[in-house]
């Protein structure tokens, strides 16, 4: 059995140097391994690295921008009231528009109707004149002269009649005033 034994025990050296020539090839495997695997994790670190320096730069980009947001924000809030001031002068400015139209109508309407009364008396003027005229022409002005003359003395004639006649009524009433006295 020693022979057995030995050469159990050979083959159990041949399994154990076996064996150690796996793990051998195990560790120079798993050597390899951790090789790449530190590879890797540099190239992770890196990758990290440079995410963190990108995340840096988002955020300082992110802080510009809600910066930004905040003047702009702040820019639409003040065109937003000036619009609503505008718009509030606007509606003043068309009802100012709107009155001063309709008092521009009304001007209008009454200049329209005094130049209508104007013209009717003007007509009317022109009528008359033309009427005096054809009385009052060149042509006539003789004969109207002459018949005004001739109503004169007429007048004049009637009124020296008259006085005659309260002269004589005078002294027929001083006679009779003086006979009843007597």
């Amino acid at each position: 059995m020693n022979i057995a034994s030995g050469g159990n025990s050979e083959l159990k050296m041949e399994e154990l140097l076996e064996k150690i020539k796996e793990m051998q090839q195990g560790k120079i495997v798993l050597e390899e391994d951790l090789k790449q695997a530190q590879l890797f994790r540099k190239t992770l670190q890196r990758e990290l690295d440079t995410l963190h320096v990108e995340l840096y730069q988002m955020e300082e980009i992110h802080k510009e921008r809600e910066e930004s947001y905040r003047v702009v924000q702040f820019k639409c809030d003040e065109l937003e009231c000036d619009a609503k001031r505008l718009l509030q002068l606007n509606s003043k400015s068309e009802t100012l528009i709107e009155q001063y139209t309709f008092q521009i109508q009304e001007a209008r309407l009454k200049h329209r109707k005094q130049r209508m009364k104007f013209e009717n008396q003007l007509q009317q003027l022109i009528e008359q004149h033309k009427n005096l005229y054809s009385v009052y022409s060149p042509d006539r002005l003789p004969s109207e002269i002459e018949g005004h003359e001739n109503a004169r003395s007429q007048l004049l004639k009637a009124e020296q009649v008259k006085l005659a006649q309260l002269n004589r009524l005078a002294e027929e009433i001083n006679q009779t005033l003086s006979d009843t006295k007597a």
